[in-house]
């Protein structure tokens, strides 16, 4: 199932535009073997991925608030 929406970063206030595609139950082709196969976070009206999760990483999150937004969604779906 493919779900988006938009996360504030709480330390900052960054909005956070993120896109993930999910499963009911975990595999090996999820971030960590989770449920999360398709991941990709963009800073609210940018065009550059700063996350990409597709059953590999292309870009891994980095940055105090990427990350932050990153094991929110993690802790939603994974």
């Amino acid at each position: 199932m493919w779900s988006e929406g938009i996360i504030s970063c709480p330390a900052t206030g960054g909005k956070y535009k993120y896109w993930v595609k999910h499963f009911e139950e975990g595999s090996q082709f999820g971030i960590d073997g989770g449920k999360i196969s398709k991941l990709t976070i963009r800073k609210l009206g940018e065009t550059r991925d700063l996350c990409n999760f597709d059953r590999a990483w292309d870009v891994e999150p980095t940055g105090e608030d990427v990350e932050t937004v990153y094991a929110i969604i993690l802790q939603k779906y994974n």
